[in-house]
């Protein structure tokens, strides 16, 4: 066991952590992360670059750093994303310079991901905290998919199927929050205790990238 690894507890060492919240599209990653930060919850907010057009209300560089396909490519050949993957034909990922520097400087980080990116990140960051968020039921995902009004039907069954492939892997994240509807509060209310908790651990987690 690495000694160093083991909090003295008259002067516990606070390391930084690398929070991961993902699940489902639909699900609420958003609405946890926006809910988070209207409470000024005191940890780095890291903003997704996509490919995707901005939906109504979205802001850019608050939201997400919407970017071009030849913009993110070129983000790609530069080496400059933590992690990157096609999620339904669009490009998602994590400018790597704006994680390190806020670990660095002692903040905790959250990401909202997709589940294959949180899968990635957890390769190159092991002592990331993954939490994945369900919806209470696949009736009530469905409902929120279409009252986005963002995608066609066609779409919203494809993401539904996509949902059942990963929920089969759950055994790769360290929790599991349900966010049900009209329960924001609650759903939020958890994820900081689990937060909380990490920083109490006698064996902390030590994130390097």
């Amino acid at each position: 066991m690495d000694e160093k690894l083991i909090r003295d507890p008259y002067n516990p060492i606070r390391y930084p952590l690398l929070i991961v919240i993902s699940g489902p599209s639909g699900v609420g990653k958003d609405s946890v992360v926006q809910q988070l930060q209207k409470r000024n919850y005191p940890v780095h907010f890291v903003v997704t670059a996509t490919s995707r057009p901005a939906r109504p209300g979205e802001v850019h560089g608050v939201d997400y750093f919407f970017v071009s396909e030849t913009e993110f490519e070129t983000l790609i050949r530069n080496d400059e994303l933590l992690e990157h993957a096609v999620v339904y034909g669009q490009h998602k990922g994590i400018p790597k310079q704006q994680v390190r520097e806020a670990l660095a400087s002692g903040k905790d980080v959250v990401m909202r991901l997709d589940v294959q990116g949180a899968a990635t990140v957890k390769r190159m960051a092991p002592d990331a905290v993954l939490i994945f968020l369900s919806a209470s039921s696949e009736e009530e995902l469905a409902g929120r998919l279409r009252q986005r009004r963002t995608d066609t039907e066609q779409q919203i069954q494809c993401r539904l199927q996509m949902t059942q492939e990963e929920m089969q892997r759950l055994n790769e994240f360290d929790y599991v929050v349900v966010n049900r509807d009209s329960h924001l509060d609650e759903t939020v209310d958890q994820v900081i205790k689990i937060i909380e908790s990490e920083h109490c651990r006698v064996h902390p987690r030590q994130v390097t990238l």
